[in-house]
């Protein structure tokens, strides 16, 4: 089934502009250019309805106002009716050949029957070859301005839906700085190549996604992740394009340009969600093309009725009303807008969505499935305790420690001194530092032999853990001792630290009714505290990236519908194998093969904003598909005159004023959902009041 605003290369005879086709409904390309078009052809039309209809003799007698005198004056609605079928008709005309020749039948056909059959019925009368009662043409020009009409309120709402890529694409600057020696040199971000070292100064966006080579700055990446706090990047981290720098200027080495920026795969993902396919948009397609030949049966027995009854005059003006007021264009409107709204609003709130069938499927979802590392956690060490063993306390044992270790690029070395850097603790420098595998690290520390170390590193002193130890162990804990000229001196608690909205984002789901799951390769000890400490219902752990997916199955044989969450990488498999996989944290990598929806931020609440969008789609879609469709199955009796024994004939201008009306009141309950407020925090709250 071919859509309406798939029709619209007819206006090419009206405009020759290089334009592709729309292959479906979510092309999108060249909207804004309808819009321009449809908008000139509805004004230019109008100007000519006025002397049509004015000059029309049936429309005087109606209003009961004489004409000119002159025998040109009942030549003036002919000519310019005629104008007006050939001109203003020519999107619906062209795009009815276009269906004949496509063998599929539709909207734009019927439109195109309407009023060829209002023409030629108009001319007929005219020549007085028919009766004078046939004479259509105010009606006719009535009829392709208000058609008209419909399509560019229609055409402008498609075209705001891709106000999403729109702004995504106006996040890059219009100019790059780059460094070229001693000099400075302005250049279009498109010139850019690998390689090159670009200026990036305070509140400026970034030109292309690079890596720091000189600077550090707070950086705005909301509009791609949909995180409202700004994060710190300096030396040797990456940066995307059309990231802002809120505070200081960087130089950036471009590492990625034009199509292998992380921004180009955001807006192609969300090009591809829109055009892709979905259950509701297939059940939209096979009632349009159902209501075609509804409205042609309709049609057809009409006129058979009316002429068996006696009045072959009627037969033509009902049959033309039915043939007006059956087009299915809010059918053929009801989903591909909806699904274009909600992709939008998706995108802004760092959500991506790659599959319009996953968006579909998480309002069904009972069971969501969190990969704990990375997602429920930050996936990095941090330190979350501090026991002194001696007199000495625990900003001290702690500032001992990141001393030792600030010459070290272990992770667990990073989270002490990254610990000590957060409490503001004043770290000594250390000398004679060394590392020895498995054992911990050495060094002097004002005169102090200090040591950081695991089991090891005692077993080598003969020395016992801290009494806290065994406590820390059970639950999974990394453990660490502070060794001091030969003597324990505190211990040090590490683990992956539970970022602080997962706890929201489980609340909420458990308000939903949705049954939280963890999966993990960690130790059951280690599972079992964060899953006690979120209130998860049910944990998997020690299990192996290989085995995550057979989780997943195993979840699903119990009869639940299964959204998995993970980062994407090593959860591919379990992505795959859920009913809706969800990558979470991607960031940059948005091109994740195995995942329906690709969360840019790394909010475990953004689950939250799927579920809710999905509710939401879903609800306009069944709006506007009964609208849709019950207005049609309503209407089209009363426009052949099943009314007609009792005095109520509904004319065929109205029928006309009708049609268009569906149409608008289906884009307008679409644009609805552009209020929703997609950020993690606004969906979170909103479940959790319910």
């Amino acid at each position: 089934m071919t859509t309406l605003h798939d029709h619209h290369e007819a206006l090419r005879t009206d405009q020759q502009e290089g334009h592709s086709g729309h292959g479906g409904h979510g092309g999108h390309a060249g909207h804004g250019d309808h819009v321009a078009q449809f908008r000139r052809l509805f004004w230019i039309m109008l100007a000519l309805a006025v002397p049509v209809v004015g000059f029309n003799d049936m429309f005087a007698d109606l209003l009961g106002y004489p004409l000119p005198q002159g025998e040109w004056a009942l030549w003036v609605s002919p000519f310019l009716g005629t104008v007006m079928y050939v001109w203003g008709g020519s999107p619906f005309l062209t795009g009815g050949v276009s269906e004949i020749r496509s063998r599929q039948p539709g909207m734009m056909l019927l439109i195109a029957l309407g009023i060829t059959v209002a023409f030629i019925a108009s001319w007929g009368a005219s020549l007085q070859v028919l009766d004078h009662g046939l004479n259509f043409w105010w009606e006719l020009a009535l009829l392709v301005v208000i058609m008209l009409l419909g399509h560019w309120i229609e055409m402008r709402s498609l075209a705001q839906t891709t106000s999403a890529l729109d702004s995504l694409a106006a996040l890059l600057p219009d100019e790059a700085e780059k460094v070229e020696g001693e000099d400075v040199v302005t250049l279009d971000p498109a010139d850019l190549v690998v390689g090159d070292v670009v200026i990036v100064r305070p509140g400026a966006s970034v030109p292309a996604d690079g890596e720091i080579v000189d600077g550090s700055a707070s950086m705005d990446e909301s509009m791609v992740t949909g995180e409202s706090t700004t994060v710190r990047r300096t030396t040797g981290e990456n940066v995307v394009a059309g990231t802002v720098a809120t505070d200081s200027g960087l130089r950036v080495q471009v590492t990625a340009i034009g199509d292998d920026t992380a921004l180009a795969g955001i807006q192609k993902l969300v090009s591809d969600a829109q055009g892709s396919s979905s259950r509701a948009q297939r059940i939209a397609d096979t009632a349009a093309a159902w209501l075609f030949w509804f409205a042609l049966g309709a049609a057809v027995i009409t006129a058979l009725v009316w002429v068996m009854v006696g009045t072959p005059d009627s037969a033509v003006v009902r049959t033309i009303t039915v043939l007006v007021i059956a087009c299915p264009h809010a059918l053929g409107l009801a989903i591909p807008l909806v699904v274009s709204i909600a992709t939008e609003r998706a995108a802004r709130g760092g959500v991506l969505v790659k599959d319009r069938l996953a968006l579909e499927s998480m309002r069904s979802i009972d069971t969501v499935l969190f990969d704990k590392t990375g997602t429920l956690t930050k996936g990095e060490p941090t330190v979350t305790g501090v026991a002194p063993v001696t007199d000495r306390d625990r900003d001290e044992v702690l500032a001992l420690a990141a001393a030792a270790e600030a010459d070290s690029e272990h992770p667990l070395a990073r989270a002490i001194v990254g610990a000590a850097r957060e409490r503001g603790l004043d770290v000594p420098a250390a000398a004679d530092f060394s590392s020895s595998p498995a054992v911990g690290v050495r060094a002097s520390v004002d005169g102090t032999v200090t040591e950081v170390g695991g089991p090891y590193l005692l077993e080598k002193h003969g020395l016992d853990e801290a009494p806290i130890a065994a406590n820390w162990r059970d639950e999974g804990a990394i453990i660490l001792h502070v060794v001091a000229d030969g003597e324990v001196i505190g211990a040090l608690r590490l683990a992956d630290e539970i970022r602080s909205e997962s706890r929201d984002a489980v609340d909420a789901l458990h308000a939903a009714g949705t049954q939280v799951v963890m999966i993990t390769g960690d130790a059951r000890a280690v599972a079992e505290t964060v899953a006690a400490d979120l209130g998860i219902d049910r944990v998997f752990a020690g299990v192996r990236p290989q085995d995550k997916a057979a989780k997943v199955a195993e979840l699903q044989d119990e009869g639940r519908r299964v959204a998995m969450v993970g980062d994407g990488v090593n959860d591919a498999p379990a992505l795959a194998q859920a009913d809706v996989g969800i990558a979470i944290g991607a960031g940059t990598d948005v091109a994740i093969a195995s995942a329906g929806v690709v969360l840019a931020g790394s909010d475990p609440r953004s689950v939250l904003s799927v579920i809710e969008l999905s509710h939401a789609s879903y609800r306009k879609m069944k709006q506007n598909l009964w609208w849709a469709g019950g207005y049609n199955l309503i209407s089209v009796p009363l426009a052949a005159g099943v009314l007609a024994p009792i005095g109520f004939v509904l004319p065929m201008s109205v029928g006309a004023i009708l049609m268009s009306a569906s149409t608008v009141v289906v884009a307008l309950n679409a644009q609805v959902l552009r209020r929703l407020d997609l950020t993690p925090a606004k969906s979170t709250a909103r479940i959790l009041e319910r």
